[in-house]
């Protein structure tokens, strides 16, 4: 499998480029600076420099390429609205369009919004990639006052949401609960609706390379916390049908 990750040098990002490479995939993606690209081709791993704010739809389906899924895992981390806007948001947007056009499909009208997209097709169109977005649990710091900034964030990630849920793609949403930076367990809770509470981001990494493995858990949104589940059964207990 060859999988395109966006946010390649994020914690979560790094963490899955190493469960990917430990399976035999090939890893590529897209990072901001020189420095990194050179960093990670010493470790078999191809990118390409670009801003997510800034490159457009075209330049980043070139990035793609023949990929067989792209993963979502860059975050403003709930920075400055206009910073968590271009990113959580319009960064999904882009990355939506362009996974449209690296599987072949035409460009969307300018005018149209991400979130206009017309009813599904049955079934994702041929050839076009799987994108998975790393998402947030909406629960998340509920019992705090988290301030106009941290809500502005949550409220980006939910519409990059909606607008995958309604594109054409095979899509997946991951939404783990508090990130940290614990050894791994192996072990999780993961389904539609999950408690709030933590999960290593090494387990998070982990729990994505094998969802990305299993074809058959398709456009569904999966919540992801701490638990007593070894990863590859909690995975395949989330297969339909």
């Amino acid at each position: 499998m060859e999988v395109f990750v966006i946010g390649l040098t994020g914690k979560v990002g790094d963490l899955l480029a190493q469960e990917l490479l430990a399976r035999g995939d090939r890893v590529r993606g897209l990072v901001r600076r020189e420095q990194q690209r050179a960093a990670l081709a010493a470790r078999g791993i191809d990118a390409v420099v670009g801003d997510l704010a800034a490159i457009g739809a075209d330049a980043l389906a070139t990035a793609i390429g023949g990929a067989d899924a792209i993963v979502f895992a860059a975050g403003s981390n709930g920075g400055s609205a206009a910073v968590t806007k271009a990113i959580d948001e319009d960064g999904v947007a882009t990355a939506i369009e362009a996974a449209r056009r690296a599987g072949g499909q035409p460009p969307r009208p300018a005018s149209a919004p991400a979130s206009s997209q017309p009813a599904q097709p049955a079934s994702p169109p041929a050839g076009s990639p799987r994108l998975a977005l790393v998402s947030v649990l909406p629960e998340s710091w509920r019992e705090r006052d988290n301030g106009d900034e941290v809500e502005f964030y949550f409220a980006a990630k939910k519409r990059a949401e909606v607008a995958l849920t309604r594109s054409v793609l095979d899509w997946l949403i991951l939404r783990p609960s508090l990130l940290v930076d614990d050894p791994p367990t192996g072990t999780v809770a993961l389904g539609p609706a999950e408690l709030h509470d933590q999960i290593p981001r090494a387990d998070v990494a982990a729990t994505l390379a094998a969802l990305l493995h299993e074809p058959r858990i398709s456009r569904q949104i999966l919540e992801l916390n701490c638990g007593s589940t070894p990863i590859p059964a909690a995975v395949a207990a989330n297969v339909r049908g």
